[in-house]
């Protein structure tokens, strides 16, 4: 992902979430060094994005983020592999994120990778009537994930 990207990534980020993150916030990740990907399909249109910050030795998943009308298409599981494999090959041991109480999709796909768990930040999301728990959760990254290519 480039400065150039973050229009199109923008774009996607709102139409697939209620509280979506702003230009400013693309912005500085990327001029905090985090590592940022676009994905594009066949025809290179951009689908999909995601966004690690390394900290030590762990990968922290900050966001990640497929297109709604492609969604269901396995893309987002294709991402998520891909920045699990990333975050190994920069030896990261541990991969956490957040992710909202209410998106049991996600939820799912985490756990089919081999996500756990790890605790329940009260009121961490902003919501439509106050605010929304998230779930950490976590991935070590010495285990084989259960995702495979095909």
């Amino acid at each position: 992902m480039t400065q150039q990207d973050i229009a199109e990534v923008l774009a996607i980020e709102k139409s697939a979430t209620s509280f979506p993150w702003s230009a400013k916030n693309f912005k500085d990740s990327l001029k905090a060094g985090h590592q940022a990907w676009v994905f594009s399909d066949k025809s290179n249109e951009t689908i999909a994005f995601a966004l690690v910050q390394k900290v030590v030795d762990e990968a922290h998943l900050l966001n990640i983020c497929v297109k709604p009308s492609v969604q269901g298409q396995g893309f987002g599981r294709k991402v998520l592999n891909y920045v699990v494999d990333f975050s190994r090959s920069i030896s990261a041991v541990l991969m956490v994120l957040e992710v909202r109480s209410s998106n049991k999709r996600a939820q799912q796909l985490y756990l089919q990778a081999g996500f756990n768990e790890m605790s329940v930040r009260k009121a961490y999301y902003p919501a439509k009537v106050g605010r929304e728990d998230a779930i950490l959760m976590g991935l070590d990254l010495g285990l084989i994930s259960l995702f495979t290519e095909k």
